[in-house]
């Protein structure tokens, strides 16, 4: 009992460290502050601040919840054996040995420590060089990432949609909620190339498509990152969109451009000016916030604009689907041989391939 004691001791120590690694007791406090502000009597008179309030603290006390079960069960074993019963000594290390394990599990989400790491996501798919098949491949795309979000049980909606003339979609904007969303998503950012036989030639010949995928961290408070409305350019217009009679009659739709990178945003699905001014500025912020971490700036003012294009040369992973079948990640060298799983959803291994080779270069 005696070595199981010290053995718990060690490990209190080590876990200690990591608590105040993650800032656990900040955490704390602010799941504290946001249950007692959610509890006052007055708290649902404004819906939709209370409702993102709610949103907030679920995704807060998901974040804790993990680690707060394992400092919990970690000060009832140090108690069961302080107790010094020998009958217990045996189960004890069997539910210690079970806790190293929940451990190592949960120890995996200290990958995501960037700032933006645990926030939702923008995902944003653009066709590329390849005519309609890029189109259709963007469209493969976009229903790979709708089913890892529903594999996830996150929350996935089109933002926003242009069709493609022929087939597939020329681009679409979704808006992913879930825990580590951005973490996670983050992965998929870059240009993916496609190699399969074209169902859009005659011929039936080998054809590659290129598409632009987009992930930014989702930022829809403005004091989050603060924008000078002297640098914007707003334009509204109609909208050539669906939505119905009243969206197609009004100059509902919103284009914004960020002067200084010429960013430029379009969005046309909602029904009134207002709610597309709304979603335009939480993608512009999104996109800033990328942009930010990408070129290592601290002022908007130094961002230079993207200019990655979807062609050859670019490409973070390529899907073959003939002349054999294979998924490989370019940067992390994982490969496999069913593309067909990974195309239904099945990220998990490229995303964690991704984490570790960040985490390690």
């Amino acid at each position: 009992m005696e070595e199981l004691r010290n053995q718990l001791a060690q490990t209190r120590s080590k876990f200690d460290d990591l608590l105040v690694q993650i800032d656990y007791a900040r955490l704390l406090q602010e799941l504290s502050v946001l249950r007692s502000a959610s509890e006052q009597p007055d708290f649902w008179q404004t819906p939709d601040s209370a409702q993102s309030h709610m949103q907030e603290l679920a995704k807060l006390d998901a974040r804790i919840s993990p680690w707060q079960q394992l400092d919990d069960k970690l000060r009832e074993l140090q108690e069961l054996a302080a107790l010094d019963d020998t009958e217990m000594q045996a189960e004890l290390a069997e539910q210690y040995d079970a806790w190293q394990q929940e451990y190592q599990a949960i120890r995996k989400l200290l990958r995501f420590a960037g700032p933006y790491d645990t926030s939702d996501a923008i995902l944003s798919i653009h066709a590329g060089a390849g005519g309609t098949d890029a189109q259709d491949w963007a469209s493969m795309l976009l229903r790979m990432y709708i089913r890892y979000c529903e594999k996830n049980k996150w929350k996935c909606s089109v933002v926003d949609e242009s069709a493609g003339e022929e087939a597939g979609i020329k681009s679409v904007t979704l808006a992913i909620s879930g825990n580590y969303a951005y973490g996670k998503l983050k992965s998929e950012h870059g240009v993916h190339r496609l190699v399969r036989l074209s169902p859009f030639n005659s011929d039936n010949l080998r054809q590659t498509s290129f598409a632009k995928v987009e992930v930014m961290p989702k930022i829809d408070k403005p004091d989050d990152l603060e924008i000078d409305e002297k640098e914007l350019k707003i334009d509204v217009y109609r909208s050539g969109g669906h939505g119905g009679q009243s969206v197609n009659t009004t100059d509902s739709a919103v284009r914004i451009t960020h002067v200084p990178t010429n960013i430029v945003v379009a969005i046309q699905n909602e029904r009134s000016q207002l709610q597309n001014r709304e979603t335009a500025m939480t993608i512009l912020r999104s996109r800033l916030a990328q942009l930010q971490l990408e070129q290592h700036k601290e002022q908007l003012g130094e961002l230079k604009g993207p200019n990655q294009s979807a062609e050859w040369g670019n490409q973070i992973r390529s899907y073959v689907l003939h002349p054999y079948k294979q998924v490989k990640d370019l940067r992390t060298r994982y490969e496999t041989s069913d593309p067909e799983a990974v195309l239904d959803g099945g990220l998990d291994g490229l995303i964690e391939a991704y984490l570790e080779h960040t985490m390690t270069s």
